[in-house]
This record gives C-alpha cells, sequence and structure tokens, in this order.
C-alpha cells in the first residue's frame, strides 16, 4: 500500500493559498522528477530565432539551422507531450491572453529611441513620441517588440520626414529553452538571474506568465547570484542543484536563506569543468525513477583531479529549521548517487554529443529523448524496462539544448513513497 509522503501534505498546507487562487493549473509544486508530470510551460521558437543561427556562437547555439524546420519539430514535440495527457502552456498563447497594459508594460521596457546622433533633441518630445507609437500598437505588434526588442537609432535629415535610422535588435533567439529562466521547487516558482546578459529579460517574461496562471514567484535571484533551471533536479526528499558555469554559489545561497527549495536536504553538485556543451547539471546527469539515472560516461569514470569529476556538498536541516549547515563537503557524487540506491545508466560520448542526456522524464521510467541514438543505448534503456519516446529535434539541438531544456514542468503528481 502507497503511503502519502506526510511533509508535502504540509507543504500543501503552507502554501495553500497560492495553490487554491489559481485555476489553470491542478497544482504547482513538484516533488520529484520521476513523477508523472501534468503541465509544462513551452515556447514555440520564431522569427526572433534568425538573428541567432547567421551567428550562431554569439546567439549562444552550436551550429546553424532551420528556423521553420525548428518550430516544426517544437510543434511536433508539444503534440507528443499531449498524447501522454501533458497539458502544455506556451508563452505565445500566455501573451496572446494577458492584459493589452500588461504586453504594453513589457514592450515599453525593451523599445528603444536612440538619440545619440542628434543630443539637442528634448528627450520629453521623444519619449512622448515612443509612449504615442506603444499606445497604438497591436496585440500582436507588442509581442513583436517584446520577443524583437528593436533599438531605433536615430539622425536628422532635411529630407522627407526630417528623420532617417538604423534599426537594431537583441531578439531573444534562446526563450525556446524554458527550463532556464525559473525553476519549480516544492515552494513554488523562482525566477532564475541568467549568467549572460542577452538572455536577462526572458525572466520578466516568464514572470508575466507564471501571473497569468496564478502563480505568483515565491523568488528573484538577484545581484551577484546566478541560477539557471538547466542546473536543478528535484529529486523526492532532496534538491540536486549544480554550481558551475551558468550557477554560482551565491545564487544557491539566496535559494537557502529564502527556503525556496522546500527541501531538507541540498545537494550542491559542483562542476570543475566548465564546458559549454555540459553548461547545466541535466547536460550529464539526469533521472528516470527514484532508483535509476543516467550520467555521461566520461564523468561516471572520471578519477580525483580530472575535470570531469564531480564533488558534492550536502547541505542538511532539522524539519522546521530554515537554517541549513555544511553536513559534507567533496563528496565523489558517482559514490553519493550510489548511495541512494541508484542504478547509474552510462551514456556514451557520440550519444551525449547528441543529447542523449538531455531527456524529460514524464513519468516513472517513462522518458521523451532525443531520437537518432546508438543501439547500445537503445538497449540499455530495454534493459532498464524504460519506455522511451524518440522524437526528432535535429535543428533545435543545435542551439545547445534538447527534450529537458526547452521544458519547463510546473505541475507533477505528488510523489508517493512504498
Amino acid at each position: 500500500m502507497r503511503k502519502i509522503n506526510l511533509w508535502l501534505l504540509a507543504v500543501i498546507l503552507l502554501c495553500g493559498t497560492n495553490i487554491q487562487a489559481q485555476d489553470t493549473l491542478r497544482m504547482a509544486y513538484p516533488q520529484a522528477e520521476w513523477s508523472k508530470a501534468g503541465d509544462i510551460l513551452m515556447h514555440t521558437p520564431g522569427q526572433e530565432l534568425f538573428n541567432g543561427i547567421i551567428h550562431p556562437l554569439a546567439g549562444l547555439f552550436e551550429n546553424y539551422f532551420d528556423v521553420d524546420k525548428a518550430a516544426e519539430e517544437h510543434q511536433g514535440y508539444i503534440s507528443m507531450l499531449e498524447k501522454n495527457g501533458i497539458r502544455v502552456h506556451t508563452v505565445i498563447g500566455i501573451l496572446n491572453e494577458v492584459g493589452i497594459d500588461s504586453l504594453r508594460t513589457l514592450a515599453a521596457n525593451v523599445l528603444t529611441y536612440d538619440t545619440s546622433n542628434i543630443p539637442d533633441k528634448n528627450p520629453e518630445e521623444v519619449e512622448a513620441y515612443r509612449q504615442e507609437v506603444l499606445s497604438k500598437m497591436s496585440r500582436n505588434d507588442l509581442i513583436r517588440c517584446i520577443l524583437l526588442q528593436p533599438t531605433v537609432k536615430l539622425s536628422e535629415t532635411d529630407n522627407n520626414t526630417g528623420y532617417e535610422a538604423q534599426y537594431l535588435q537583441n531578439p531573444l533567439m534562446n526563450l525556446y529553452f524554458t527550463r532556464d529562466q525559473s525553476i519549480t521547487t516544492p515552494r513554488g516558482q523562482v525566477i532564475c538571474n541568467m549568467n549572460s546578459t542577452q538572455r536577462a529579460p526572458e525572466t520578466n517574461i516568464i514572470t508575466l506568465c507564471y501571473e497569468h496562471l496564478g502563480l505568483k514567484p515565491i523568488l528573484r535571484i538577484e545581484g551577484d547570484g546566478r541560477l539557471e533551471g538547466g542546473d536543478y533536479i528535484p529529486a523526492g526528499n532532496v534538491s540536486f542543484i549544480g554550481c558551475g558555469m551558468r550557477t554560482n554559489d551565491e545564487g544557491i545561497r539566496q535559494l537557502m536563506e529564502a527556503d525556496a527549495f522546500g527541501h531538507d536536504t541540498i545537494v550542491v553538485v559542483r562542476d570543475h569543468k566548465l564546458w559549454q556543451m555540459q553548461m547545466h547539471l541535466d547536460t550529464y546527469f539526469n533521472i528516470i525513477d527514484n532508483n535509476l539515472c543516467t550520467m555521461v560516461k566520461s564523468r561516471l569514470e572520471a578519477s580525483p583531479g580530472d575535470p570531469e569529476y564531480n564533488t558534492c556538498n550536502i547541505w542538511i536541516r532539522k524539519p522546521g529549521n530554515k537554517s541549513y549547515w555544511l553536513w559534507k563537503q567533496d563528496l565523489p557524487f558517482v559514490d553519493y548517487i550510489k548511495s541512494r540506491g541508484f542504478e547509474i545508466i552510462p551514456i556514451d560520448y557520440d550519444d551525449e554529443m547528441h543529447y542523449a542526456n538531455n531527456f524529460l522524464t514524464i513519468a516513472p521510467r517513462h522518458i521523451m529523448a532525443v531520437g537518432g541514438q546508438s543501439e547500445e543505448l537503445q538497449q540499455r534503456f530495454r534493459e532498464a524496462r524504460v519506455t522511451v519516446e524518440w522524437i526528432p529535434l535535429e535543428n533545435l539541438i543545435c542551439g545547445y539544448g534538447a527534450a529537458h531544456c526547452m521544458t519547463q514542468v510546473i505541475h507533477r503528481e505528488a510523489w508517493s513513497s512504498k
């Protein structure tokens, strides 16, 4: 007979007001990465991708890819999730529903009129004209403005209207990786502080999406703190959080200080390699069930002193106490995972380079993963009794992410231990 986790019930009672306040979601507090997924936030990429693919490295992408085919792949992924009974909320769908004033405020924050070439121009006159234009914008054009973040660099001329301009854009080409702008803990949603300046505006859009869904974020990481969602994995009664290339100690400190994890044990996984291909914890470690996980082979077999050798620090607290204390430091991460009873499926290098480890678990031993992996890996999954739905994502993965990175799971069924 399965017993309901009493700790989770306590969290539900503490957070009950927030849960009851939202109509569109069944519940907003996942307990374990392997629990059945209910609601997911995603963004199908559009024209904002184009600037990124014409210089992929500057766009934080791995390689050029076809924008239209990428959108088709993303829609196909959404369809596969929906066939599994998962409710997918899209950023564009939400922006088409929010109040027009909220959209206008967001657009006003990113539409810039640059008058540096005409320093004598009255700034109040320029701002009044900008506000006039914003007030007339249609909903679709406000959304375009938000995604493209245009700058109009003005100059005066004697011809025509008296103005000419250069038009610049800072489009949010990485927005389709909805894993990164926030994390969803048993306490609720935390808005991240992105490692890359060009991605910082994405968090305002995701905040607006949550508020429209009736989910008020409990914390926003600020200042020198850095946090990205690919580094966070909830695992039953513990939180795994990567610390390395995209998430730092200050971001983790803010999470613990605010009691945002909602767990009494925090496992800080320290990355010593700082490699773009393994930028987040979910690129080299992932969880399929309460006793089954994956790890890329180079990390699994690394020795002390090797940059790929992961260590972890364990922070704990007594139930009811908000303060954490460092219980164990510099433990071998692989040994710690095994001590928790996990069997580890190794991911070979060629499969890793094809984003095999960046899968999404939608139920115990049921994952959505990038298609085209080796027969050896497919056999390992079969032997572990894992149901795999292989997704064609050949274009989208050129953006340095895959099935897990493209999803923010905002509801999972409560995990029940036997």
